[in-house]
Parts: structure tokens; sequence; C-alpha cells
């Protein structure tokens, strides 16, 4: 069985009660049973952020690496296709197509954004590369939960995280 490291973001508004990434990997780990590997709560800093997740990686070296961050202004979970960081692109050699293929409440986004999550995404993508096996890794931008959603989003990141130990 593949070893799946999940990471989520802490919150960086003074609003911000909790942070939808965390708060969905909150209700993946009270329900799914198989073995997944979380950091959570990773500050909101440009820095601090890669750091803490490259040396989580490195210490536990999964197979599968799903980054989550959160997305107020979007509707469903986004699975990125690609970071950019200054005049570099990267993009993730998962197949987001088939990875997407069928799930109701996910779409793929080709715009990571210009914050935190887009700059962890690259690194952790540029960190990757330099690896001598195979690791696939996604960034999944997640929408504020509501009682309306969480189920259906819920659903459809398990669905995300089985294709993905699959793979």
């Amino acid at each position: 069985m593949k070893k799946i490291l999940l990471t989520s973001f802490a919150t960086w508004k003074p609003n911000h009660v909790s942070n939808s990434s965390d708060d969905l990997l909150h209700q993946v780990r009270k329900t799914e049973f198989r073995t997944l590997h979380y950091l959570r709560r990773i500050p909101v800093d440009f820095q601090l952020a890669p750091q803490k997740l490259l040396a989580r990686f490195d210490e536990l070296k999964p197979d599968v690496l799903i980054c989550c961050g959160m997305a107020e202004e979007r509707e469903k979970l986004n699975i990125e296709s690609r970071a950019i960081l200054g005049e570099e692109t990267i993009e993730t050699d998962v197949d987001l197509e088939t990875l997407t293929s069928g799930l109701p409440m996910t779409e793929i986004s080709h715009d990571a954004g210009k914050f935190v999550c887009n700059t962890l995404f690259f690194k952790a993508l540029k960190h990757l590369r330099r690896q001598e096996e195979i690791h696939h890794c996604i960034f999944t931008h997640v929408p504020v939960l509501t009682p309306g959603n969480a189920t259906m989003v819920k659903n459809d990141f398990l669905s995300v995280i089985d294709r993905l130990s699959m793979a």
C-alpha cells in the first residue's frame, strides 16, 4: 500500500475561525480507516510552509503528497495543474483528467494563485523532481465547507486519495 502524506494550512486572517483545508483533513481523519499521514496546520508563511513540508517529506518519504489549501472564492475542490514562481512553471505529473473524471465536486484549475499555496506547491514539485523515486504530488484548493457541500467535497476528496493510492 502506498504511503500518503496529506497537508493543510492554519488560518491566516483574523476573521477565520478555521481553514477549510484543515477542516477537510479533520473529517477525513475521523472517517478514513487506512493509514494516512498528516501534516496539519502549516503556517501560512512563504518560507516556513515549504520548510516544514519538505522536512516532513524527507522524514516520511511518502509515495503520494496531497497538499491542501483554502480557496474562499471557489465552489468546488480545485486540483491545480501547475505552480508558477517567477519565470518558471512546473506541472504535476499526475493525469488530472483521469484523476477528476466523474467527480461532481472536483475540477482542474490552472491557477494556483500567487500566495503561499502556489509557492508551497512549486517548491514541493521541484523537490520531488530531484528524488530518485517517483512521487506523485497534487495541490487541492478546498472551498469553504458548508452543511450543503461538506459531504460531497469529502467524498470526492476520498475518491482522489483512492485513485492516487492506485496510481
